[in-house]
Parts: structure tokens; sequence; C-alpha cells
């Protein structure tokens, strides 16, 4: 990233980010998101990390996530609002921004609601790949919404998953997602039970949204060489575990501080031993010890993976010449007068102006 003294901020809008992932492919963006995650988690101590930073209320949570190394800045703001399809908006809806360390300058402003879909998927068959069993075929995918589509796919393409068993406590989110997956590659089959769906499955993915402590999955359920990606739980009091399922699993996260409120393993107690992910892909941790251990990738996501994830975007979207340049900070002469900005401002025409927006808004109401 540059540092010229009138810095451009590259915006990639959510038309711009359909055409990148249409033109790059889904798999290939997956892929690559997969890719640089694996490298930013292989530089896990260059990084200033933090727990997000969450307000909720009693509908959902609005989140900023920050991480930085030397040279880049990344954050993403986020939402959580399970009751949102009421009003014909998205659960899950966020962008972000890339800046330089040097100067703070933003460089990259991005939406991230598809980015993050496209994240999570990547980072749950990262976990998989290490944590799973080396010839599980055979995946049960709970909940069956907004995610669920990049989930089966990030697992069939970097995991090897060839058949889908798919429960949603709403059929007709699973005929979406049937009709969405028909004719790519996966031998798809609708359960009518989360306990129909998981029995023989080597994979158990769970990414269910509401914002309650829930029991999607009991100790009784699981059986021996499963591996469970652990989604939906992501904030205080929203989780999708029986602690039975924990405390007969090898346990790993993300960022154990973040996941200790927020995952799973807030059921537990403070002591409850976890493996941070980065140690399993730096290989000072072996993952999986043998065919028949059970393991959890509790994965509530972390400002890595975003950071990851705008930096492919942002030069995927480079490479193919998509977004535009904005203004995002003013330009001036001289950087201690901002107030000169306003009083050089021919006055005449930007009161023609007002008054025009004025008789606009008068015609409009009229």
């Amino acid at each position: 990233m540059s540092t010229d003294r009138h810095p451009a901020t590259v915006y990639l809008s959510a038309s711009d980010m359909i055409r990148l992932v249409r033109r790059k492919g889904l798999s290939a963006c997956i892929a690559g998101v997969a890719g640089r995650i694996e490298r930013e988690f292989l530089r896990w101590h260059e990084f200033d990390k933090s727990a997000r930073l969450a307000c909720h209320s009693p509908v959902g949570v609005i989140e900023l996530m920050p991480i930085a190394d030397a040279s880049r800045f990344a954050f993403k703001y986020v939402n959580g609002h399970p009751g949102n399809h009421r009003h014909g908006l998205p659960t899950v809806m966020a962008f972000g921004v890339l800046a330089d360390v040097a100067t703070g300058a933003p460089r990259l402003l991005s939406e991230l609601t598809l980015t993050t879909a496209i994240r999570t998927a990547a980072m749950s068959a990262v976990a998989a790949r290490r944590l799973a069993r080396p010839d599980s075929r055979r995946m049960a995918l709970i909940g069956n919404g907004a995610q669920s589509e990049f989930q089966a796919l990030a697992l069939r393409d970097l995991v090897g998953i060839r058949e889908l068993r798919l429960f949603d406590i709403d059929p007709a989110a699973s005929a979406k997602l049937a009709a969405n997956l028909a004719g790519q590659g996966l031998e798809l089959r609708r359960c009518a039970s989360v306990a129909e769906a998981v029995r023989g499955a080597d994979i158990v993915t769970t990414v269910t949204a509401d914002k309650r402590n829930a029991t999607i999955l009991s100790a009784a359920m699981i059986e021996p060489g499963m591996h469970i990606n652990a989604v939906g739980g992501d904030c205080p009091g929203k989780t999708e575990l029986h602690p039975g399922v924990l405390e007969a699993a090898a346990v790993f996260v993300e960022y154990e501080p973040q996941s200790r409120l927020e995952g799973d393993i807030q059921q537990m107690p403070a002591d409850f031993p976890v493996t941070e992910l980065w140690q399993v892909l730096e290989g000072r941790h072996p993952g999986r010890r043998d065919a028949r251990q059970v393991t959890v990738f509790d994965s509530v996501g972390f400002a890595l993976e975003d950071h990851a994830a705008l930096t492919f975007m942002g030069e995927t979207a480079a490479e193919l010449g998509i977004g535009e340049l904005i203004e995002l900070v003013p330009r001036t002469a001289d950087p201690k007068d901002l107030f000169g900005l306003l009083r050089d401002e021919p006055q005449a025409p930007a009161r023609r102006a007002a008054a025009t927006v004025a008789d606009g808004c008068m015609s409009a109401a009229a």
C-alpha cells in the first residue's frame, strides 16, 4: 500500500463483490481465502490481537472486530440479528476497512456480507482439513440458512465431502439449500431431525442463528471419530452444543480469550482445556490424535480471518479491475488547515445547491 499525501480509497460495493466472485469463481474465492487464512495464522505472533467489541440488545448484536500487523490495520463491522428475515434483511450484514498502519490512511472499504459467508466457510474447511479424518465424505449440515451453501461447497472442494445430510427447523430453508446445490456434485438427503442427519456422519457442521443457549447436538448423538464444526454459537448466551459433547472431545478454537466469552466453551469452567488452531497449523499440536477421537472446532469468527479475506478480495479486485476510487479523506493543500476547506468554498453556488435540494424535498413532499 502506498503512502501518498492524498490517499485514495478503493471502494468495493456489494454489486462489485458479486461481480468479482462471478468472474473469479466461488470455489476459487473460497480456496483463495482459505489459503490466505492459513498464511495469516502462521504469522500469529505478528498480529496485535484483541477480542471484538460487542453491543448486545435483546434482538441481536452489533460488533467491531479490529486487528493489525506492522503494516496493515483491519476492522469489520458486523451484526447478528436472527429475526431480520421479518424485515427483509440478512441475519448478518458487514463491511470492513484495510488501512495503512504507518499513516492510518484507509486504503480499502469493502462490503463484507457476502465475503463473511465465504471466509466463514473457508475457515471451517481450514479446520476440518486438519481435524477431521482424511477419509471424511459424509457431512450433516444443521441450519440451512444464508451461510449453508458456502459451507457445503467449501467442505466439498477442500475436504472431499460428497454426501450431505440436511436439517433445519424450517423445511423451506432445506428446500432452498437443496435447490441451490442441485447439480453441484453432492448427494443430498433431507432429514426429519438432527439425530437422523447426524447418524453416520463423518463431519457435523452446525450453523444455526437463534440467539439463545440451545442444544443442537447432545452427547448421545456423537459417534467415535466425528469432527464437529460448531459455527453458530458466536456471542454470549448463544450456544449449540451440550456440555457433554465438549467434555467428550478435543476442542480447538481461534482466539481463546474471545472464544471463552462467545463460543460453546462459555458453558465450561475457565480451566477447560482448549487448543488454538494456529498451533495445529504450525505443527506445535498434532490436532486429531487417532481415528476414533472426537474433535470440535468451536468457531466464533476472528478478526484475523477478516484481515485475510479483505486482503485477498482487495488483491483480486485489483487484478480484475473491479472497484472505484472514492475520496473518503478530504484533500487539502495544508493538512493543518482543515477549516480552510470550508472557508474557501464559494458561498453563492453552495447556497443555490442547498436551495435546489430543499426545493426538491418540498416538491417530493407535495
